[in-house]
């Protein structure tokens, strides 16, 4: 017995498996269920569409330093005008200014790169709650996935400054050490501003991660604590790969 057998570009389907209609049929269909919207082939379209964007905003960008922070830091306090400073000095070593582009240290390192006459981007993410991208913000970006995100900050960015945050502060650093140790990105430097809020987590990154043969001692080197901006704009100009727009 002959099976049946449709052939849908890439895709082979049998017996069970072949659909009553074509792909054109569906797609000519002047009316019909509308839950195609929101299957996966479908988002795999939207997807496309976010890196399409994203490279082509960016490609032109220049050297660019990617900051990350709480969205929670209270506007005014020491840590959020430390943020201005941050983005007001990358803007005048010559580099570009990445953040999430939402409120909190976001909002200081956009307010600090676009005053001093860089470019201030914001890569926007969609959240369950309201968010949109502040008004410092030269250069914007709103991306509905997570990962696309990720990349645009990756490729696009000399190098990391991670101020206090919570867990997706968090989740930025580690997967960006995890890539320089993994050598999947290279001449990639970290600064970690604020020495009283970092040094506990390296404190227990050595005494038990470290200790218990996890990471090797050089992967320690991977990161430098400062509570200097001059030592951060320091850190991120002389590393390999990080030539700056001056």
């Amino acid at each position: 017995m002959t099976k049946r057998t449709r052939t849908q570009g890439p895709v082979i389907r049998r017996e069970a498996q072949v659909q009553p209609t074509t792909t054109d049929q569906r797609l000519l269909a002047g009316k019909g269920d509308t839950a195609w919207v929101h299957t996966d082939p479908w988002r795999v379209l939207r997807i496309q569409a976010e890196f399409v964007e994203g490279f082509g905003t960016l490609a032109e960008l220049g050297p660019a330093i990617g900051v990350f922070g709480s969205a929670r830091t209270p506007k005014g306090s020491p840590m959020w005008q430390a943020g201005v400073e941050i983005g007001r000095a990358l803007a005048q070593a010559g580099f570009a200014a990445i953040t999430g582009g939402g409120p909190g240290i976001m909002e200081a390192v956009n307010k600090g790169a676009a005053q001093a006459g860089g470019v201030s981007v914001g890569l926007g993410i969609e959240l369950p709650f309201e968010q949109s991208l502040n008004k410092h913000v030269t250069l914007g970006i709103n991306f509905r996935y997570f990962f696309a995100r990720k990349v645009m900050f990756l490729k696009y960015s000399k190098g990391f400054v991670v101020m206090p945050g919570g867990f997706g502060t968090f989740d930025e650093l580690f997967e960006a050490l995890t890539l320089v140790q993994t050598g999947k990105v290279t001449s990639f430097p970290i600064v970690l501003y604020g020495t009283e809020f970092w040094a506990p987590l390296l404190d227990w990154i050595r005494n038990g991660v470290l200790a218990g043969g996890y990471i090797s001692e050089a992967d320690l080197d991977l990161v430098t604590i400062t509570d200097s901006v001059d030592e951060v704009v320091r850190a991120v100009t002389l590393a390999p790969g990080a030539t700056s727009g001056t």
